[in-house]
């Protein structure tokens, strides 16, 4: 299940009980089932954390929306200092390849949340993605200040 990932090494805190294995989510103070997307998403959670210098304070994992008077649920979703949606993050687990449907859902959750960057990750492939006058531009490497 733990799958080595195209990541830095994540400070986890993983505990068993049982056959089950746990996580400790930094951002929902909680232990979680260590799932494989679960696993991809805490590793880039740390990622964003230590690599990209965003503090867990402007963090939310699996943020709440409506779309299409649907309940959804997006993997992360950092905010700027003002409080604007600055980064939306779709986790797939390490087996689940990036596709027109992944893109096409993150940008049903963009629509709602208007962040300026966007994420897409199996946490084996990364994507990154911005926006210049309303288009989605994909870029090499995640750059918050831009």
């Amino acid at each position: 299940m733990i799958t080595p990932l195209n990541l830095p090494k994540a400070p986890l805190k993983l505990t068993k009980k049982d056959e089950t294995v746990f996580v400790w989510c930094e951002l929902r103070k909680k232990k979680l089932v260590l799932t494989p997307e679960e696993w991809v998403r805490q590793h880039v959670i740390h990622f964003l954390n230590i690599e990209k210098g965003i503090p867990f304070g402007r963090m939310v994992a699996e943020y709440s929306l409506t779309y299409n008077g649907r309940e959804k649920r997006a993997d992360i979703l950092s905010f700027d200092e003002a409080g604007n949606p600055q980064l939306l993050v779709e986790c797939k687990a390490p087996e689940v390849t990036i596709s027109s449907e992944t893109l096409f859902q993150i940008g049903q959750y963009q629509k709602i949340l208007g962040a300026r960057f966007l994420m897409l990750t199996n946490g084996l492939e990364h994507y990154f993605g911005g926006f210049n006058e309303g288009e989605l531009v994909p870029i090499e490497e995640l750059d918050l200040n831009d």
